[in-house]
């Protein structure tokens, strides 16, 4: 089995930490970044399958086209605002769920749910 790896791109830095160490404890590691090109490269070195983005950090069609070039990638967005159109557009473009970015609790259940699901597809 393959290691649980997790990118984490999150504008504020207190949500960020706060997220990075509640996904310490059921991920094998996780890596915070600053932008979409540390995003790439950290999902190619770390062989992450799951990201968490800020939705005040990267564009729709960013995540559109970061599930585009990483099919077997899971993303799950995160934004401070409840506007469902924008969340609804982030579902279309390619993310799993979105989750109020202060939502530590219920990204981190979303992660850990994907990731089984991910391992039970592939056994």
């Amino acid at each position: 089995m393959h290691p649980r790896n997790v990118v984490l791109l999150q504008s504020d830095r207190e949500i960020a930490q706060s997220l990075a160490f509640a996904l310490s404890k059921s991920f094998h590691s996780v890596h915070q970044v600053e932008t979409m090109d540390e995003l790439r490269n950290s999902v190619g070195k770390h062989r992450a399958k799951l990201a968490i983005l800020d939705l005040e950090k990267v564009s729709l069609s960013e995540v559109e086209r970061l599930a585009t070039e990483f099919p077997a990638f899971s993303i799950v967005c995160t934004h401070r605002c409840a506007d469902e159109e924008m969340w609804s557009s982030a579902l279309k473009s390619g993310a799993r769920d979105v989750y109020f970015s202060d939502d530590v609790q219920g990204i981190v259940q979303a992660a850990v749910a994907d990731q089984a699901e991910t391992r039970s597809a592939a056994a």
